[in-house]
């Protein structure tokens, strides 16, 4: 456990979480894969608060389904020794390519791979589950069927192909083939890339289909140990910290939600300042507390999202992820900051992030405003990475983490069998791997007493479900898993990952009214 801390200087604090989208949640089973959403992807984490600034979205066509997949267990939830698998039927749309499908353990060690036949009208994909592990099935088009048209534009490769096609399925004939390189990228953890192909359920429209699955999720272990000194490192930190004093600088803004006070706060942190919005009901004395963190990249946070939260009887601090205003869409900050330093944890971008976040809880607990009771840390992506950090480096006063596909866990997976995510360090390097573990949320998760509410997305290649399980697995309090089985990261499938934000806000409008929030178990 890490050592207490002496008392801080103290200094009049506040904690307020932008606005979440409400939501309505995601049907707790879904018969079969609902098609992605209009629109170019949102910054990862967006979905799970209203702290950053709306950007319009250039409008897409909506991605077409040409399969449907449903899985033998609705929770998709398996024990070990059971078949994993999934009936998979043509439609909505009439399939006009030949598809692929690779099974991973973990989205890293292949155990499967086969072709689609549904000449019949469905075929299936099965595997048996033999360990604790997550399945991932990447489903790609390789080819046209002789009997699609061309539904590209005529430079297309596509185009190039169905044109040479005959104009009906002729028995035998076999598919035109097209390079899908880009389609195989996505399934292994690559972003939007162009493709021959379109349609698929991963938000990409590059052909890609994916499923997945959990196999016995509450015994998924580390793969990694913690560091010997993990905890003796974060000790020294937080106690270097608190020698600083806290110097609040507060400066009123103007909102237009009426009944609210909104201010810019700026902190003294060790080797940085902390920065982001405070606000809280005109009216009262005690508030309980919510801090927002925020998901991966540089924005301007949005005020008014703080506003609407503090409305409805909260106390709000909005914390921005980086040493700038928060009403500063740059800053100065590179981008591809989470790389700055990663080859020393002395140097990392993510120590002084975490101890931003952690001063900001300092701030917090010396202003006579907040209740002194509830504090709940709430985040998506690097947001939910942040609070689980936070939740496991200052346990003594967290009430609830509640967090949507929390993004840096098993940072070291690719070295033991499972496909890591954000924030994507090169697994050949041996200094990044060792420094990754100081800023890993499972190495933080067994020092959390606070309840964790977190959502994972079984087909997310950005914040993989695997990592998630394993922090969970190392938290010794009450925890809810909520599985999102037909969902990406929350970016790019923002519908499929619905029932997290709006879990979130549902806790939340029960604990502002003074209600304690009890984990709901992960149901077998």
């Amino acid at each position: 456990m890490f050592r207490p801390i002496p008392r801080i200087a103290a200094a009049a604090f506040f904690v307020i979480a932008p606005m979440l989208y409400a939501q309505p949640p995601m049907p707790a089973q879904q018969p079969a894969v609902p098609a992605s959403q209009p629109g170019a992807p949102a910054p990862p984490g967006a979905a799970m608060q209203s702290g950053a600034v709306a950007r319009p979205r250039p409008q897409r066509p909506q991605i077409v389904q040409q399969l449907t997949f449903a899985p033998y267990h609705s929770t998709g939830i398996y024990k070990i020794g059971e078949t994993v698998g999934w009936t998979v039927t043509p439609g909505p749309v009439t399939p006009t390519y030949s598809y692929k499908y690779t099974v991973r353990r973990n989205n890293n060690v292949v155990l499967k791979e086969g072709k689609l036949d549904l000449t019949s009208g469905k075929d299936t994909i099965e595997i048996t589950g033999d360990q604790p592990e997550m399945i991932y099935v990447a489903v790609e088009p390789y080819a046209v069927l002789p009997v699609a048209a061309p539904t590209a534009d005529a430079a297309s490769p596509l185009a190039a192909a169905a044109a040479t096609a005959p104009a009906t399925q002729t028995p035998g004939a076999p598919p035109v083939e097209a390079a899908a390189r880009s389609v195989t990228d996505a399934a292994a953890g690559g972003g939007p890339s162009r493709s021959p192909y379109t349609g698929g359920n991963t938000g990409r429209n590059n052909g890609l289909y994916a499923v997945g699955a959990a196999v016995a999720p509450l015994q998924i272990p580390m793969d990694t140990p913690r560091p010997a000194d993990f905890d003796a490192f974060w000790s020294g930190k937080l106690a270097e910290q608190a020698k600083i004093p806290i110097n609040p600088v507060l400066t009123p803004v103007q909102s237009d939600v009426p009944g609210v006070d909104l201010s810019i706060f700026t902190l003294d942190a060790l080797g940085s300042k902390a920065h982001g919005y405070v606000a809280r009901p005109s009216t009262g004395d005690k508030f309980p507390a919510v801090i927002q963190l925020q998901y991966a990249g540089v924005y301007a946070l949005n005020a008014r999202g703080d506003a609407q939260r503090a409305a409805s009887g909260w106390l709000v601090i909005n914390v921005d992820s980086h040493d700038k205003q928060p009403n500063d869409p740059s800053g100065g900050v590179p981008r591809g900051y989470q790389a700055v330093g990663n080859t020393d944890r002395e140097t990392s971008y993510f120590l002084d992030m975490y101890l931003r976040d952690s001063r900001a809880l300092d701030y917090l607990m010396t202003r006579p405003d907040w209740d002194g009771k509830t504090i709940v840390l709430t985040g998506g992506s690097m947001g939910g990475q942040q609070s689980l950090v936070l939740a496991g480096l200052r346990p003594e006063k967290i009430t609830a983490a509640l967090v949507c596909v929390p993004a840096g866990s098993d940072t070291n997976g690719d070295l033991h069998g499972r496909k890591a995510g954000y924030p994507n360090w090169p697994s050949n390097n041996p200094d990044i791997m060792k420094t990754a573990l100081y800023f890993d949320p499972v190495n933080f998760a067994s020092h959390i007493k606070a309840s964790v509410m977190a959502g994972m997305g079984f087909i997310d290649t950005t914040a993989p479900p695997a990592g998630i399980w394993t922090a969970l697995n190392q938290m010794p309090g009450a925890k809810e898993p909520l599985p999102m089985i037909w969902s990406d990261h929350d970016n790019m499938t923002p519908v499929q990952g619905r029932a997290c934000p709006a879990r979130t806000s549902e806790i939340l409008d029960q604990m502002v009214k003074g209600q304690s929030y009890t984990p709901v178990p992960l149901q077998p």
